[in-house]
């Protein structure tokens, strides 16, 4: 891979960030609001996506709670938001383990905000942006080390996925 390819790849997502918790809309955003405000988040990624139908689909596998008059609030959405970033090296089932473990072990807002905060960390690093890892969060438990690993994962594959569209 030359030079230019990896300058492509790492300008690709130079500045990328996922909304903080507190930054998503709490104002309760229709299907097809959620479904485009979550595809701006994550539109830098190559093969991440998400669709109104899959949102649908997550809410009748039980992986979002339905939403409230028709509307998605601020933890729904940010569960969308993972789903969209790990769907492409978990299945429903593992997602809904996931989100399980989650929901047992922290709040959502300290939840996404790590997972945010991990998944930057990690496609910089993915992607030569940085060099290193950085130690995100402060405690080090089995939780955290699963979803590490979930990210590396997930960051691999949208490497792959923008490395092969960027070649052609």
């Amino acid at each position: 891979m030359d030079n230019m390819i990896r300058d492509v790849m790492r300008d690709s997502l130079q500045g990328f960030s996922l909304p903080k918790y507190d930054d998503i809309p709490d104002v309760g955003l229709y299907l097809e609001q959620t479904a485009k405000y979550v595809s701006q988040c994550l539109s830098p990624l190559e093969g991440v996506s998400i669709t109104t139908s899959m949102i649908s689909n997550y809410v009748k596998r039980g992986l979002i709670d339905s939403p409230k008059k028709k509307q998605y609030d601020r933890d729904r959405i940010a569960y969308i938001i993972y789903i969209a970033a790990v769907k492409n090296v978990l299945t429903i089932d593992e997602i809904q383990k996931t989100v399980g473990i989650q929901k047992n072990s922290y709040p959502a807002k300290v939840a996404y905000d790590y997972f945010a905060s991990e998944f930057e960390n990690v496609l910089q690093y993915v992607f030569g942006i940085k060099e290193s890892l950085d130690n995100v969060g402060v405690e080090n438990t089995d939780e955290k080390i699963m979803l590490r690993n979930t990210i590396i994962t997930a960051a691999h594959k949208i490497y792959l996925d923008k490395l092969f569209a960027v070649m052609g």
